[in-house]
């Protein structure tokens, strides 16, 4: 990739100006991490999500298909990325990608793991190659990111615990590597390792440095200087940032960054995606650069900072679905696979998402087909089953009581 913008051009766009109250999966507040759940300061009041037909499902229908397609991929059963390598099944991961494929997706988006690559790289590199092959065989390509912000540290008992209700999501890496420069041979090594390998590879949508440094100091440093050694061994594969907003690419495309994500997962209304996804677009055609909203779930309104459990807990992707397709923007929803959700916080409130379950049937049939239809067919064979695995029980238990 030869295209190199930079931040003033960025901020000179006709868009940018309005963009930096609007934040993705995570807001700078008090708090270390915020979820999204407000509007982006607009006023319009909610909307209900079950209409019979709405609007967005009328334009949906005559909307051109959507060019990146995808889905976030961690294994039903695994609870953070490092288990995703560690136990790494052929067989789950080739049945997962076919599911994807049923529905028409052409993008997945994870995350490799450093620290399975401290423990044991030749293990990862070919798992990292049978994925990219599997992935391939189905018409899918893959956006691989190296590091994580999200989770707790990476102590063996968070990398390798199983317990549905307490295993977190795991910050790759550790906090002492991030803080101090000292300590970023090891973590350069894995990059230069990993783009030696796979920095040409057309199997590969695009290379991300870190998902969600946000404006995290430590987080932001460490991963520009991440970002500086993937810079240094490019290759032809698109090199990214995993964003929390579309304000935070000001800086990304000043290191180099080729596309443009931005994370928005909970909107608590059509309207703000409505107001949002337009801008998306008219930026990444100011600039010319690719956007991906690289992570969406559902409308919701939670009322962030409460640990009660809450009445939009299972996956209601049709609620906005219609309304990425009818912009016309390049996504990846969350997640492929039903399980509890991935932030142990959400977890304990009750909260599930994900489209299929491990034998094949889906958790709701109408998200399948509104997910299938950014294809432009919307016709699916599955069955339906809105129930909580029985791996996951656990976790319901806690939420909702009961057996």
């Amino acid at each position: 990739m030869n295209r190199r913008h930079t931040r003033r051009q960025f901020l000179g766009t006709s868009v940018s100006a309005g963009l930096a109250g609007i934040a993705g999966c995570a807001a700078p507040t008090g708090n270390r991490r915020q979820q999204s759940g407000t509007d982006g300061g607009g006023s319009r009041p909610p909307e209900s999500t079950t209409p019979d037909t709405t609007t967005e499902e009328m334009a949906q229908a005559n909307a051109e298909p959507v060019d990146v397609r995808g889905a976030l991929y961690v294994p039903s059963r695994a609870w953070n990325t490092f288990q995703m390598w560690h136990e790494y099944d052929e067989q789950v991961i080739e049945r997962d990608l076919g599911y994807a494929e049923q529905i028409n997706i052409n993008a997945i988006r994870t995350w490799v793991s450093y620290e399975q690559w401290v423990e044991d790289s030749r293990k990862l590199e070919q798992a990292v190659e049978h994925f990219l092959t599997a992935a391939d065989e189905r018409g899918i390509r893959v956006l691989f990111g190296l590091f994580e912000s999200v989770g707790k540290e990476p102590t063996e008992h968070n990398l390798h615990n199983t317990d549905p209700l307490t295993a977190p999501p795991v910050q790759s890496p550790s906090s002492e590597v991030i803080q101090n420069r000292s300590k970023w041979d090891g973590p350069r090594e894995y990059v230069r390792w990993f783009m030696k390998r796979w920095r040409d590879d057309d199997r590969l949508l695009a290379i991300e440095s870190m998902n969600e440094p946000g404006w995290l100091p430590n987080m932001k440093r460490f991963a520009k200087g991440m970002f500086e050694t993937m810079a240094k061994n490019r290759g032809s594969v698109p090199l990214t940032v995993g964003s929390t907003s579309l304000a935070n690419n000001a800086d990304y495309v000043d290191w180099g960054s080729d596309v443009l994500q931005f994370h928005y997962n909970f909107p608590s209304n059509r309207d703000v995606y409505h107001d949002l996804l337009p801008d998306a677009v008219q930026l990444g055609e100011d600039l010319d650069m690719p956007v991906y909203l690289s992570e969406w779930q559902r409308v919701a309104n939670y009322g962030w900072g409460s640990s009660e459990t809450v009445d939009e807990w299972q996956p209601d992707y049709a609620s906005i679905a219609p309304v990425v397709h009818q912009h016309g923007v390049s996504n990846f929803f969350w997640s492929l696979m039903v399980k509890p959700a991935y932030v142990r916080y959400m977890r304990k409130r009750g909260i599930i998402n994900g489209l299929f379950h491990e034998d094949g049937a889906v958790w709701n049939e109408a998200d399948a087909k509104a997910i299938k239809a950014m294809s432009g067919d919307a016709e699916v064979e599955v069955d339906q089953r809105r129930e909580w695995p029985e791996w996951a029980a656990k976790v319901k238990r806690h939420a909702f009581g009961g057996n």
